[in-house]
């Protein structure tokens, strides 16, 4: 049976959570927010839904260790990993009540998920698992060990496919760190290419990325979220 395992950090409430299927989507996709979210000082966190044992490169084994030096240069405040199968992700009755024990448990006001607009099956079966953990976690009465949690909000991350955000975050000031935090994981960013992503070129491909949506910013790099409920803003602080 699943259980979550903490492989960075110590468990408590985190300001900011990132859900990702394999390890290093969530680099790749919010590295650079993160970072400058714990450089703010907040509390913050990925887990890893599956190990990625079911990946071409690397095993199980090598990528915790590159997830424990990622999580060292991302400055998170806690990694965890749930163990759920590599390839089956997607919304059951069981791994929801998993995941929703394990949102009880670090307590995140903002979880950020892979968006379901994707081709690969285990990113948009995370969106619609998460989808029903988040609810399963506010309810009193669900079958779900710890006390009641509410997500405060919702953020989509890109994985492998064109999203259109409405959330920009300017993180030009810390894109060398997200470089190394993404280079940690040497098994999947060194030797063949075997997808958009794993592929040596994964740096430049997804700075690419981050340029475009900086120029809609009216920045140099922005991280690009989509945000499914509207935002409440104070304007002025515009």
């Amino acid at each position: 049976m699943p259980m979550l395992e903490t492989i960075y950090g110590h468990v408590q409430p985190l300001h900011w959570l990132v859900l990702a299927p394999h390890p290093d989507d969530a680099e790749i996709g919010a590295g650079g927010t993160l970072l400058r979210l714990a450089h703010a000082g907040r509390a913050t966190g990925i887990l890893e839904l599956t190990r990625g044992e079911g990946g071409t490169q690397g095993d199980p084994e090598t990528r915790v260790q590159e997830c424990r030096e990622a999580a060292r240069l991302l400055q998170l405040s806690w990694r965890g990993q749930l163990g759920l199968p590599d390839g089956e992700l997607r919304d059951t009755p069981q791994d929801a009540r998993t995941l929703a024990a394990a949102l009880r448990t670090v307590r995140p006001a903002t979880l950020v998920v892979p968006h379901h607009k994707d081709r690969h099956p285990d990113h948009f079966g995370a969106y619609h698992l998460a989808k029903r953990a988040v609810h399963l976690s506010a309810l009193k009465k669900a079958d779900v060990p710890g006390e009641p949690h509410r997500v405060s909000r919702v953020l989509l991350y890109q994985g492998n496919a064109d999203i259109a955000p409405n959330l920009l975050v300017d993180v030009e000031a810390v894109m060398p760190e997200w470089e190394q935090a993404i280079l940690a994981h040497v098994s999947q960013f060194s030797g063949a290419a075997i997808s958009e992503t794993v592929t040596p070129e994964i740096i430049e491909r997804r700075k690419a990325r981050l340029m475009y949506w900086g120029t809609l910013g009216r920045r140099r790099y922005c991280e690009g979220f989509e945000v499914e409920e509207p935002l409440v803003v104070a304007p002025e602080q515009w």
